[in-house]
C-alpha cells in the first residue's frame, strides 16, 4: 500500500506541476513572472485573521453594533489590500541568469542568480528557496537588479542540477503567501571530497627526476616565449609584458629538475574502495597544483597526460567527479 500510495502522490504531483503550476524541467532565461505563474493562499495567520473577522461579523449582527460593522469591514478591506500587495510584490519580476559553481562533495555549491525589477515600485521581503535545501532573502529597488546567492548542499559527486526554485513573499502583513516556481537550466560538477588528512604521494610515478618529487626545480633562465593559458603567474615576465598592451611573455628555464608526477589508480592500496581512491587522488591533484608541479592522472577509463595549470586541474577534477557517472546528463 505504501508503494502504491507513493506512486499515486508522484503522479498527482506531476499532474499538478504540469497543469496548474506550469512547471517545466527547465526554462529558458530570462524568465518573467506573469499572472498565470503567481499563486496566493492565506497563511496560518491569515486564516486566524479571517476567523476573527467572521466572529466579529456574527457578534455585530447579533448585537446590532454599528461600530462593530464598521471595524469588521475596515479590517476586511485591510485584508484585501494585503492580498493585492502580496501579488503585486511578485508580478513581472524577471530572472535574468543562473549559474551553479562547482564544489567538492560535502561543501555547498553556490547558485548565483540575477533578478531584475522592471516596475516603479520596490519589491520587499522576497525569499528564494531551493527544493532540497538552500535559501536566500533579498529585496529589489525600482528598476533595479540584484544578484542572489543560494548555498546548495552537496551529498555526492557527479552532476548537480539547480533544481526547482520557489520565489515567495508574505509582504506586507504576513496574512497571505504568494509564490512562483522557477526551473532555470543550470548545473555543475561536484568534485569528490579531498582526503583529510592528506597522504604522501606514495602512488605517484615520477616521470621527471623522482628524487625532486614534492619540490620545485631551481633551473637556469633560458629565454622567453609567448604566454599560454595555464602558465604559472610567477613565471610571467611582467616588466617586459608591461611594455606591450596586448602581449604577455613567460620565462623559460633549463635543467629539467622540476618534478613531474603521474597519479595512478592501480598503484593505490587494494583495500581502498572507489570513493576513497577518488578522494585521495583529488587531494593529490590539489596538492600538486598548489605546489606548481606538473602531474598526470591515470584512471581505469581514461588517461590525462602530464600537464600543469588551472585548466589541467579542472580536467583532472572533472574526470574524478564523473568517474562511473558519465559526461552527459542522466
Amino acid at each position: 500500500m505504501t508503494a502504491a500510495g507513493n506512486l499515486i502522490r508522484q503522479r498527482l504531483g506531476a499532474l499538478l506541476d504540469r497543469r496548474l503550476f506550469l512547471v517545466r524541467r527547465s526554462e529558458p532565461l530570462p524568465a518573467r513572472l506573469g499572472h498565470r505563474r503567481i499563486f496566493v493562499l492565506p497563511t496560518a495567520t491569515g486564516v486566524a485573521f479571517g476567523l476573527t473577522l467572521l466572529t466579529m461579523l456574527l457578534a455585530s449582527m447579533n448585537y446590532v453594533l454599528s461600530l462593530g460593522y464598521a471595524l469588521t469591514f475596515l479590517l476586511v478591506g485591510v485584508g484585501l489590500v494585503s492580498l493585492h500587495q502580496t501579488f503585486r510584490n511578485l508580478i513581472h519580476l524577471e530572472l535574468l541568469s543562473a549559474q551553479l559553481e562547482p564544489a567538492h562533495c560535502g561543501q555547498p555549491a553556490l547558485l548565483r542568480l540575477r533578478f531584475r525589477n522592471p516596475s516603479d515600485h520596490a519589491r520587499i521581503g522576497l525569499r528564494l528557496r531551493r527544493t532540497g535545501g538552500g535559501e536566500a532573502y533579498f529585496s529589489l529597488d525600482p528598476h533595479g537588479d540584484t544578484g542572489v546567492v543560494v548555498a546548495v548542499p552537496t551529498s555526492r559527486r557527479g552532476w548537480l542540477e539547480s533544481g526547482r526554485l520557489v520565489l515567495e513573499t508574505r509582504y506586507p502583513l504576513g496574512l497571505v503567501r504568494g509564490w512562483s516556481i522557477l526551473t532555470p537550466e543550470a548545473r555543475c560538477v561536484v568534485y569528490p571530497a579531498a582526503e583529510d588528512p592528506p597522504q604522501a604521494f606514495a602512488a605517484a610515478i615520477g616521470t621527471g627526476q623522482s628524487e625532486h618529487a614534492g619540490k620545485l626545480g631551481k633551473d637556469d633562465f633560458s629565454g622567453l616565449r609567448e604566454y599560454r593559458p595555464g602558465d604559472m603567474l610567477r613565471h610571467v615576465a611582467w616588466k617586459l609584458s608591461a611594455r606591450w598592451d596586448d602581449q604577455f611573455y613567460t620565462k623559460q628555464f633549463d635543467g629539467g629538475n622540476a618534478a613531474q608526477l603521474e597519479f595512478d589508480w592501480f598503484r593505490l592500496p587494494p583495500e581502498l574502495g572507489t570513493e576513497a581512491r577518488l578522494s585521495r587522488l583529488t587531494r593529490w591533484v590539489l596538492q600538486a597544483d598548489a605546489s606548481g608541479l606538473a602531474y598526470g592522472l591515470r584512471l581505469p577509463d581514461r588517461i590525462l597526460e602530464v600537464d600543469i595549470g588551472a585548466e589541467h586541474r579542472q580536467r583532472c577534477l572533472r574526470a574524478l567527479a564523473l568517474f562511473g557517472v558519465g559526461d552527459e546528463r542522466g
